[in-house]
């Protein structure tokens, strides 16, 4: 159920950071709304997740793999552009939360 938290806060925080730029600084209503509703949500499902999950896993797969989703929105929605070394950096953090995951005995599975 632990990795049910995370992968909820995980979606959380992405909606609530995708809001953030149409908020245009917290000067638009619902998307600020969205926002910190958002960013609510993300942080009391990852305290959820502490309870069994230790924090320096847990926060380095959800910091990870929230930065390669935004990445991709920023890309879709945005427009932002991805060069050659975003990819490839975008491709260390999805390798290193796989090496966290698969590899590390300080991951609680």
């Amino acid at each position: 159920m632990n990795w049910f938290y995370l992968a909820l806060a995980i979606t959380a925080e992405v909606i609530a950071t995708s809001f953030l730029k149409p908020s245009e600084g917290f000067t638009r209503l619902w998307p600020s709304v969205a926002v910190v509703i958002g960013y609510g949500v993300a942080f009391f499902m990852l305290s959820l997740t502490l309870r069994t999950i230790p924090v320096g896993i847990a926060y380095a797969i959800w910091s990870g793999v929230g930065t390669v989703l935004i990445a991709i929105i920023a890309w879709l929605i945005f427009g932002q552009r991805l060069d050659v070394p975003g990819v490839l950096g975008i491709g260390l953090i999805i390798a290193g939360v796989v090496i966290l995951n698969v590899f590390s005995k300080a991951a609680a599975h």
